[in-house]
């Protein structure tokens, strides 16, 4: 049997300690330290792995229970309520479990208020994504859903990051070097990027749109301003990343910063070929 290592830190001492007590500490995971009335030195491996096991489904109802109080401030009692699909809720309940992040769980607590109210709105398979999010992803996305921009309206959300000039007898006068806005120096480099696109919220690969009319102004709407650009020539396009399904599910739940930097850094970049109002 491995040597049974006994765990006496406090949880005050736990915060300025070395990489091995850390590891250390980890045993009371494991149930390799002493509590209470039991103790590993005495006990099976069996018995080992059932005071685990216990320790595991409190932890997991604490969860639970967490989540549901977090449900029940965000429920409405003047809006009638509905009874959530018998499938759905038992994935929820089998996912929300292993939420331990306190900011996470705010998140699982949110959904479930919101489906008892307006069902349908979280699949199955966001709440998967959801699950292996960490709390670092969930604020790279958050970053980015601050820049992101409705066109005209439109429901879904573009990543913008710059445009270029394509095409056309002017092209000959000019760089064609696209315009780009420089996402990093807003906080999110494209490491970033890549983050979000493996957590399954960004597509893959980078989007244009078709050539922009001249004659049709483009409603930008962001969380800070609203601004109407018109191009200056019929052969601009602009350069996106584009959200998921999933991604845009998970809009519903992110409450992003604005960035004014961002959106004056926009105004200035893009007058050279749009007329910004």
């Amino acid at each position: 049997m491995a040597e049974l290592v006994k765990v006496t830190e406090t949880k005050s001492a736990q915060s300025d300690v070395s990489a091995r007590k850390k590891a250390l500490l980890l045993g009371r995971q494991l149930g390799l330290s002493s509590e209470d009335d039991y103790r590993p030195g005495s006990a099976s491996i069996a018995e080992r792995g059932e005071h685990r096991q216990r320790k595991q489904l409190s932890q997991y109802q604490t969860n639970l229970e967490t989540i549901y109080a977090i449900a029940l401030t965000h429920a409405p009692s003047d809006v009638t309520g509905v009874d959530l699909d018998p499938d759905w809720a038992h994935q929820f309940f089998q996912l929300a479990e292993q939420i331990h992040n306190r900011k996470m769980q705010e998140l699982w607590g949110r959904i479930l208020a919101n489906e008892i109210t307006n069902p349908g709105n979280f699949s199955l398979r966001t709440l998967s994504t959801l699950k292996q999010l960490t709390h670092k992803e969930a604020q790279i996305l958050e970053k980015a859903l601050g820049m992101a921009i409705k066109v005209n309206g439109e429901a879904r959300l573009k990543l913008i990051y710059g445009y270029r000039y394509t095409g056309g007898f002017g092209q000959i006068f000019r760089k064609s070097a696209p315009i780009n806005i420089g996402l990093s120096n807003f906080g999110l480099p494209y490491s970033n990027i890549l983050t979000l696109v493996d957590a399954g919220v960004l597509h893959r690969g980078e989007f244009e749109t078709g050539l922009l009319n001249s004659k049709n102004p483009i409603n930008f709407t962001l969380l800070s301003e609203t601004m109407k650009l018109t191009p200056k020539s019929g052969h601009l396009l602009f350069n996106y990343y584009r959200l998921t399904p999933i991604g845009d599910e998970l809009t519903q739940l992110i409450q992003p910063k604005p960035d004014p930097e961002y959106a004056k850094t926009i105004r200035t970049l893009f007058a050279k070929d749009f007329k910004i109002e």
